[in-house]
């Protein structure tokens, strides 16, 4: 059993930043891999950044640059520091985890890039 709880989302100017944070209910090095995907209305889901149980990362080509992932283990947290935000960041974002196979997702914080 896996819970996944996003915070952080919110409402930004273009150029601004936000951290989006997210706290697994179980040790987060127990996740093959831990990270945050994106999803406008009516579109498939994509990757924003992932990180594996290693801590090397991976970057959508939007993101890179841009958006820092960083793992908190004590604190069971993975956050994604996004600075320089557009408006085409604009999404629901959900964090994600891979355990044993199996796929989690916690329910999404809205990121809103508006001027």
């Amino acid at each position: 059993q896996v819970q996944l709880v996003e915070s952080g989302g919110g409402l930004a100017r273009p150029g601004e930043s936000l951290t989006l944070s997210c706290t697994a209910s179980r040790s987060v090095d127990s996740f093959s891999t831990m990270g945050w995907y994106r999803q406008d209305p009516g579109k498939q889901r994509t990757l924003v950044a992932l990180m594996w149980k290693t801590g090397e990362t991976n970057y959508a080509d939007s993101a890179k640059g841009r958006f820092t992932l960083s793992r908190d283990d004590a604190k069971r947290t993975l956050s994604l520091r996004m600075n320089s935000l557009k408006p085409e960041d604009t999404a629901l974002y959900s964090c994600n985890a891979v355990y044993n196979g199996h796929l989690h997702w916690g329910q999404g914080t809205q990121v809103t890039v508006s001027s």
